[in-house]
């Protein structure tokens, strides 16, 4: 019986320069879909980050997903929030917007935490048995 599983997805090694590259290149491409998003009258400012994070966080990990999410506050802030382009005092709004995503952002960097380690552990047979190790107990 073949096991399901992403055996397609590439993964990177979470503190690596590529898992960061990752973030910073996934934060372009989502500043360029939410610009296209806004052009079409959307206000919702985080909408197209919130899916990217999750894939950062699953293909490179949770250091390269908060990475990305720390690097899309200021991104979102300058580009999207009015003024635009333009850094200015944040309105209880704005401020209750990033407060918002930041919360989601650590929720999707928990779950995208979890399903990579749920892939590896399929995919490296399932989980060891606990062997005797200095915290198990032989009696």
């Amino acid at each position: 019986m073949r096991r399901a599983g992403l055996s397609g997805v590439p993964r990177v090694r979470p503190w690596s320069w590529q898992a960061f590259l990752l973030g910073f290149v996934v934060v372009a491409v989502s500043a360029a879909l939410q610009g296209i998003c806004v052009a079409f009258g959307a206000k919702l400012y985080f909408a197209a980050f919130l899916p990217s994070i999750f894939v950062v966080g699953f293909v490179a990990g949770a250091p390269a997903a908060a990475f990305t999410a720390l690097l899309t506050i200021p991104v979102v802030w300058w580009a999207f929030m009015p003024p635009f382009f333009k850094f200015s005092a944040l309105s209880s709004a704005n401020a209750d917007s990033i407060n918002l995503f930041f919360l989601l952002a650590v929720f999707l960097i928990g779950l995208a935490d979890l399903c990579r380690e749920t892939m590896r552990i399929t995919t490296s047979g399932g989980r060891k048995p606990p062997g005797d190790g200095a915290a198990t107990n032989p009696q």
